[in-house]
């Protein structure tokens, strides 16, 4: 009686299991096909070609705007207009003072969200044409 020995690996049959399927095909003589994948277990990424010389002439370099320094200018101005510290800013719009650092020295990417608090908490508009202008207060509700 000749076995015909075939091992499709299974994702629950472990390492161990297969191990000793193949050896006992071994030792009855069956033949053993073994097939190896393309790439399999190695940590090669694959190599670009197409783009390579593109990216290369590429001499645009890409940057995120920041925060004009005007804008700190004012920030700080308002700030301190208010007899507020850095900390006492950033504690009353709930950020960090690192945050209200950054926006200050003009190295922030600009967040609305953040701009509108600041707005708010010190009372001067920091967006748009009336730059520097008193903020006007809401509209009561009638």
């Amino acid at each position: 009686m000749k076995w015909n020995w075939t091992l499709q690996p299974r994702k629950y049959m472990n390492f161990w299991l297969m191990i000793k399927v193949v050896n006992a095909a071994r030792r009855t003589g069956a033949a053993i096909d073994t097939q190896v994948k393309y790439g399999a277990a190695t940590n090669k990424h694959p190599v670009t070609t197409l783009n390579t010389a593109k990216l290369d002439r590429e001499t645009e370099e890409l940057k995120h705007e920041k925060l004009p320094q005007d804008v700190g200018k004012l920030i700080q101005q308002g700030r301190n207009k208010l007899g507020m510290t850095q900390k006492d800013l950033a504690t009353k719009i709930c950020e960090k003072p690192q945050i209200v650092n950054e926006y200050e020295n003009g190295k922030a990417i600009p967040n609305q969200q953040i701009l509108a608090k600041i707005e708010r908490a010190i009372g001067m508009k920091l967006r748009g044409k009336d730059k520097g202008q008193p903020l006007a207060p809401p509209p009561k509700k009638k």
